[in-house]
């Protein structure tokens, strides 16, 4: 890319040689005189010409505002939030592109030096860029975003879950693999992920554990896709006591199987909270050197204690 103000210098030779081409003597016009002949006026020889003060130099080329918007591809729907505009250099010599301006405005201008630049906007993951020639004259551009946006959340039944509860993973899917690539982990339920249209898989995390849930949503340009993913899980207390309904043992180690043997999550004290997706599991409880165990069920949306009793032998 071609960096904007290039510009070339001419010098004249006398200057190179150092030697103005006013400086001539009176001696050189003389022999000049003679050469050309006696009856021809001889060449007249004056001083450098000096600037005149009170006459203004030509301007160069202004600066000059560019103006910059953005709206959805496909239609005029402005984009007013979530934006961030950079100014690039147009270079075409292979090195990196110093960035000129930027801003977070939804409609910004920038005042630019005449030149190549390339203006670019991000809105969330999705982005636009087109090349711009200024002039010394206003401009004024108008980039297309193909873009929308995900709001997860997710519920057990007819119940929302906490926020604080779930996590989101959000994948490209590259041929059959559905989680091909990482756009991001860790998105937040209600958070509005703003990301170029197509097809995305999507996994849901509640509790930390095993209870996951996975979909695959379209994300359509200029609108918000809102989803709810619907989990089957139960959050459950763990205990050992000596009988049922007694006081829980501090500082137990409890472990949580599947019936292959399979860990599916640890904890430690008297009464730790575990988040499982419904199904079938083997719960092992230490204690002073002693080893209980039990085996139970989860119940999507029946959230209980599960009691270990340590009996001896």
């Amino acid at each position: 890319m071609a960096r904007a103000g290039y510009g070339s210098v001419l010098l004249g030779c006398a200057l190179l040689l150092g030697v103005h081409p006013g400086a001539a003597s009176a001696q050189d016009g003389n022999a000049f005189h003679n050469r050309i002949g006696p009856n021809l006026p001889s060449p007249t020889l004056s001083a450098p010409a000096m600037s005149d003060p009170s006459v203004p130099p030509l301007p160069s080329a202004a600066s000059a505002a560019l103006a910059l918007s953005a709206v959805f591809a496909g239609g005029d729907k402005p984009l007013r939030s979530g934006l961030a505009w950079r100014i690039y250099e147009d270079r075409t010599d292979g090195t990196k592109p110093a960035i000129v301006a930027r801003s977070e405005a939804a409609e910004p201008s920038f005042t630019l030096a005449p030149g190549s630049y390339v203006a670019t906007v991000t809105y969330g993951f999705a982005s636009a860029s087109r090349r711009v020639v200024m002039a010394g004259q206003p401009a004024s551009e108008q980039l297309k975003v193909s873009a929308g946006a995900l709001k997860l959340s997710g519920a057990i039944g007819d119940v929302k879950l906490s926020p604080d509860q779930l996590a989101f993973s959000v994948f490209v899917p590259i041929g059959t693999n559905s989680e091909g690539r990482l756009v991001r982990s860790g998105v937040k339920a209600g958070e509005l992920l703003r990301l170029p249209e197509g097809t995305y898989h999507v996994v849901s995390t509640y509790g930390g554990s095993n209870a996951i849930q996975r979909a695959d949503l379209k994300v359509e340009n200029g609108k918000v896709t809102d989803a709810t993913l619907n989990h089957r899980a139960a959050t459950l207390t763990l205990k050992l006591v000596a009988a049922e309904g007694a006081e829980a043992f501090a500082g137990t180690a409890f472990s949580v199987l599947t019936p292959g043997g399979d860990t599916i999550r640890e904890a430690i004290g008297a009464f730790p909270q575990v988040t499982l997706a419904e199904g079938d599991y083997v719960l092992i409880a230490r204690h002073d050197g002693q080893v209980y165990t039990r085996e139970f069920k989860v119940e999507s949306g029946l959230n209980r204690d599960v009691e270990v009793i340590a009996k001896a032998g």
